[in-house]
């Protein structure tokens, strides 16, 4: 039996199955039928955070900016270039932490923006602060 990973839909939420090897193949999602890798970012919020990072079986990677920050504004295509170079084998996702303020709340947002990466539903690194998509990726490559 091949290994298979939980990958959650980008546009409905599902938990979909897909065999380890077919991930770079542009799996579908089984109830949508929409890519389930769309080379975005995935626009979190407080409803959808929880089930993106804890089900989602590669890592994912978060981007806690709000819509009035400049460096927010700079990296936003740096990381859109990051997620875009990432997937399939890991999952990029911004969080506004205007619209979901419990969720920066609970994770101590006190600087943006602030980039976490979360394996299996926990936080295994954070750096605040602007960064360009090469080192972004190389930050995101040592701490996986």
């Amino acid at each position: 039996m091949s290994n298979t990973k939980h990958i959650v839909c980008p546009h409905c939420g599902a938990v979909n199955r897909i065999p380890e090897q077919r991930l770079g193949q542009h799996p579908k999602c089984g109830k949508c039928k929409k890519p389930l890798f769309t080379g975005h970012p995935v626009e979190l919020n407080d409803r959808t955070f929880e089930r993106h990072v804890s089900r989602n079986e590669i890592p994912v990677v978060v981007d806690f900016w709000a819509p009035w920050c400049g460096p927010c504004k700079m990296m936003a295509p740096h990381f859109e270039s990051a997620a875009a170079q990432l997937e399939p084998h890991v999952r990029l996702a911004k969080l506004n932490t205007e619209q979901a303020q419990q969720t920066a709340a609970r994770f101590g947002i006190r600087s943006i923006p602030t980039v976490a990466i979360f394996r299996n539903g926990r936080e295994v690194a954070r750096q605040a602060g602007a960064m360009d998509a090469r080192s972004l990726i190389g930050w995101i490559r040592s701490n996986l």
